[in-house]
Formats: structure tokens, sequence, C-alpha cells
């Protein structure tokens, strides 16, 4: 019997694949994809669904943290004579001040030692409000159980200090509150404070009865209508999380129309953010829970509305003479981004930064955020640090920019024979337009080469104006002169002569002198710039500076600030490229602008002279024929 013949080989590559061994490699690895992808599909992707489906049944079943009746009209008594009402144990921390109720337990009196309401720093920003007090927010722990036998304690559990030492929360003296109940099973609320917003809450249960128990440890954050200083503008403002893989974001109003949202993830953390301020729960990381937002709506009263946001955890069954403990913290403080990327990185929590609302130019926002504090930290004054901000973002769009005003020259360096053209073809249109076109073409003016640069800064524009909007670093911020804080309005206004004369001016007309810095550079841009040939367009060029200033004068002073700076580089850049071109300036000579508008004046008037002559000939001749 004869050998069959071996399969040819490159005999240049011995090494080298048989093209029938390439063409099995080739099915097996798309037989290999399709086998995993249809894996994935209908095997893999239904299962984890089903899992995550039953992992929020599950959380639905469970026994839930109750939520205060919305309908109890409640006697609303001032903060101070609430907080009189039961015993307390002071808090006292670097950045903290406060109590925590015996009565349930309760964190439900923080206040910010170095962020006041306003500039005369005399009365703190308040964070925590006890219950039946206006605008009332404030966090409470325990334990659920579906075995009604066992005796849990609740809102108006009256707890005892452990110990006989120091009873004040500071970073260096934790506080443990205890309870025992009839069963004889010991519950504890431990607390620990740092120098900065975090309060660490720790449950702890040891059950010396003769039989096992099981509960579900858990915190909430309840607040009672919506917050004194509420703005639903640039900053989001509402309950939020990140929970898992995702952001998620649910608005005061969209929250009190829709059913509770429950997710069930390893990690994430939620809370109620304000434009600078964060309240959050964060439980251990890596371990599940469930979290829940919901609201419990008063038709009659909204202002009386129940918004509840909980962090629970798994099912913990506690045998006879055993002890388990679960552990969450609480974030009541500022939305400092160096702070919150600490904590971050401390407690292994996945973008605690976004609670920083960054928008949808995130990839933007945030760096510009980053350089404007460290400007900051390396001045150490807010205004130099934005015209810092403003020196590096005009030299990074330098190209662009260089780009624009280069096309500007251009387009005003022939807008003498544009005008030309238009007047000798402004009946025939395309035929107006082919000249354009050539005129274009033989100068190598292109009219859109100046607009898309510009188009392209217009996010950069948003993205310093979120920054300074959001930064609560910058609140209260300082600069030079008059300026007393950065984040509000220019306090000086143009109608009583900036104080000078004896009456306050509406907030409607502050329009003060920074403001007045940016109409003045607006103004040179606009000249500098070349003159639109639609009328309607030469209008809104015309009106355009006046009504950029009087908006922007209504925006944080900060942002007027950049905004005059950038615009003074823009006028700087323009001119030397001007220049280099030859393009005349006339900015600052009148009486030679006015005789370059005149003698431009009187060559159109030549042109349409002309083209007039034109027209009464060959009209002249049609009638001789």
């Amino acid at each position: 019997m004869s050998t069959p013949p071996l399969p040819p080989t490159n005999p240049q590559n011995p090494a080298s694949m048989h093209p029938s061994d390439k063409r099995n490699l080739i099915i097996f690895i798309l037989a290999s994809l399709l086998i995993w992808f249809a894996f994935d599909r209908f095997v893999l992707s239904p299962r984890t669904a089903a899992l995550q489906e039953a992992r929020v049944q599950a959380a639905q079943s469970a026994p839930a943290a109750a939520v205060p009746d919305s309908s109890n009209m409640d006697v609303m008594l001032p903060r101070a004579d609430r907080i009189k009402e039961a015993g307390r144990v002071l808090v006292d921390a670097p950045e903290l001040k406060g109590s925590i109720s015996l009565k349930g337990g309760r964190v439900d009196d923080i206040v910010l030692r170095n962020f006041f309401v306003d500039l005369g720093n005399t009365d703190s920003v308040t964070m925590l409000n006890p219950a039946g007090s206006e605008h009332a927010l404030y966090s409470d722990s325990g334990w659920l159980s579906s075995d009604k036998s066992v005796e849990l304690p609740d809102a108006n559990t009256v707890w005892s200090v452990k110990g006989n030492g120091n009873t004040a929360l500071t970073p260096s003296n934790p506080v443990v509150l205890s309870w025992t109940n009839k069963q004889g099973v010991v519950f504890e609320k431990g607390f620990t404070i740092d120098d900065h917003f975090l309060i660490g809450m720790s449950l702890s249960v040891t059950n010396n009865s003769d039989k096992s128990i099981s509960l579900y440890p858990y915190a909430t954050l309840t607040r009672r209508g919506i917050p004194k200083d509420f703005q639903n503008g640039v900053a989001y403002e509402g309950p939020l999380g990140y929970i898992g893989d995702e952001m998620s974001k649910f608005p005061y109003d969209d929250l009190t129309e829709e059913p509770a949202k429950t997710f069930t993830a390893l990690n994430g953390w939620i809370g109620f953010g304000e434009k600078y301020w964060l309240t959050s729960l964060i439980p251990t990381q890596m371990e599940e829970h469930s979290f829940k937002f919901q609201a419990v709506k008063n038709a009659d009263k909204p202002d009386l509305t129940i918004y509840q946001l909980d962090v629970r955890s798994k099912e913990q069954t506690i045998a006879p003479k055993e002890t388990k403990t679960s552990q969450n913290n609480l974030f009541v403080g500022a939305k400092k981004l160096s702070l919150l990327n600490t904590y971050g990185e401390k407690l292994n929590l996945r973008h605690f930064d976004l609670a920083v609302d960054f928008g949808a130019l995130y990839f933007l926002t945030k760096p510009l955020y980053i350089a404007l504090i460290f400007f900051n930290s390396v001045v150490g004054n807010f205004g130099i640090a934005i015209i810092l901000l403003t020196v590096s973002v005009r030299a990074l769009v330098y190209p662009l920019a260089n780009k624009s005003y280069r096309s500007f020259a251009a387009l005003r360096k022939v807008s003498p024979r544009m005008a030309e053209i238009k007047a000798r073809y402004g009946n025939d249109k395309p035929r107006m337009q082919q000249e354009l076109i050539k005129l274009y073409e033989t100068e190598r003016v292109n009219p859109m080469a100046g607009c898309f640069p510009l188009l392209l800064q217009i996010p950069i524009f948003f993205a310093v104006y979120k920054v300074i909007t959001i930064a609560v670093e910058m609140r209260h911020a300082p600069f030079f002169g008059w300026i007393h804080d950065l984040s509000a309005v220019d306090p000086l206004s143009v109608f009583n002569l900036f104080g000078l004369l004896p009456f306050d001016v509406p907030t409607i007309l502050h329009i003060g002198p920074w403001s007045l810095i940016m109409l003045v550079m607006l103004l040179i841009q606009k000249q500098l710039n070349p003159p639109p040939q639609d009328q309607i367009q030469r209008d809104i060029a015309n009106y355009m500076p006046w009504i950029m200033t009087y908006m922007l004068s209504h925006f944080a002073s900060g942002l007027v600030i950049y905004w005059a700076f950038s615009n003074t580089f823009s006028v700087i850049q323009q001119s030397l490229i001007m220049r280099s071109m030859g393009v005349p300036i006339y900015l600052f000579s009148p009486d030679a602008a006015r005789a370059h508008h005149d003698s431009h004046k009187e060559e159109t008037a030549k042109v349409l002279e002309t083209i007039k002559k034109e027209q009464e000939d060959q009209s002249g001749k049609g009638g001789a024929a």
C-alpha cells in the first residue's frame, strides 16, 4: 500500500502553516466565539438577570425600615427646642459639632464649624436637624426582624452611654450606646468620628437569650420636605447614589410620583446631595446590601413629604451567647473633591467624587476643577487662581484660536471685494455665490474656518462656568478690592455709581465694574472681527456684547473675571495676528477708520454706478434691436 503524499509546504519557510491548517484555525476561532456568544446570550445573561431579580425580590420581601407618617402634622418647634427634648451625647470634632440623641440613638444635630451661612461668619451651616423641626434631616440605624417575638429598639427607645468616662464623641474618644431588651439581648450602637466629615456607625448584637435570632442591620437618612436653599439649577440637588456600576439620581419631584426604587449590590453609597453639601450613607463595601430610595407624599402639605434612603445588610443569624457586628459610615459635610477622593480610597468606594455634579462635560469639568484648586494652593487667592486658569485655557486653545483669528483677518482683508461682488451680482444669487467661491479659492479664504474652532471653545466656557458654580472651595472666597465672594454676584452697580449714590440698586440692575471691563473687551473684539455682510447678522453683532454683559453680570463674579481676562487675551492675540497679516486696525484711530470707511463707501458707490450704466447700455441695445 502506497503512502499518501504529504501536503505541500512553503519551500521558502518550512515552518509556515499549511493553508488547510489556517482554515481549520479560523473555523475553530469563529466556532468558539459563536459558542461563547450563544452561551452568554442564552445561558449566562438569563441566569445573571434571574439572580439579580431574585435578590431584588428577596430585598423587597424582607422587613423594611419604617417611614415616618407624612400625614402626622407634628407641631414644628425651633431646632434648639427639639434638641433640648432628650438627653444627648455631644459631638466635638475639628470640622463638625453637634450631638446625638439618646432617644432613638439618632444622629440628628450636626453643624459645620468652618462654613458659615453668610460672610459675617456668625451662623454656621446646619447639616442635620431633629425630627419635628423645620427642614428635619437625620440619620437613624437599628435592626429589623421577620420574627415579631424579638423585641427591637425603635425611635422611642432611650439608650444609655456605655462606660463612665468622657461621654463626648471626639476623634480620640468613641462612644457606645447600649440597650438590653426583656429577652436579654444586648444591642449596642458605636460611634466614631474623624478630623473631617466622617462618622462611623457600628451595630452590635450580643444574644444572651436561649434561642437563635435573625436580624437585618439597617441605616437610614430621613428628610422632611425639600431643603431650604434648594436650587434646581446648574448643580443637581436631591437623592443620589453610586450603586454597583451605575450612578443613580432621583429628583425630589420624580421620587414622589414613582414607587420606591430598590437596588441590591456588593458596593455603593447613597445620600442627599446639595450644591455644596452632602449627607451620605456608606456601608461596608464588597458585602451585599439593599439600597432603597422612597418618598411618602403629603398631598395637603408638600413641605411635610418624607424622603427616605435606606441601606440594609443581609440577614444575620445570631446564636445564643454569640455577638455579631455590622458597620456603616455617615458622611456629613462639604463636597471637597480632594477629601471625597481620600475617603474613596480609604473606604474602597467607587466614584465617590461623583457626589460633585461635574455634569455631562465631566472630562473637561473635573480637570479644570483640579487645576483651579491647584492654582489656589500655590497663590492662595482664588481670583488669581481664576486668572491662571484663564491663561492655561487660552494656552491650550491657542492653536484653535489662532486658526479662527487668521480666518477672521483674511475675511476682513477681502471684505471690500466681497461687498463689491454682492453689489454687482445682488440680483443674481447663483452668480454671486459662484463669484464669492472663486474669490475664496483665489485668496485661500474659508469663511467656516473661523467658526468651527470657536464652536469647539464653547464647551470649555460651560465647563469653567460649572467649576466656578459648584466648587465649595471657592464659596465665600475673596478677591482684591470690593469682591468679597467670588461665588456671588458683583455687589457694585454702575446705576448708583458703584455705591457713591446713597440708594440700593435692585438685583436685576447689578452691573459691576468687572462687567464693564468685560463689555469693553467684547466691543473691541467686535471691531476686530470681519463685519457681517447681512443686515440681520450685523444687528445681532452690534447688540450681542451688551446682551452678554447684562446676562453674565448676574452670574458669579468669578465667572465674569474669567470671561473678562479671556476676552482680553483674545483681543491681544487677534490684534497681533492681524498686524502680522497686514490687515489694518483702526481701533484707536477714529479718523483713519472714518477715512477707510468713506473710501470703501465711495468704491462701492462707483461699482453700483458702473453696474447701473452697464444695465442702461444693455437695455438701450435691446430697445434698438
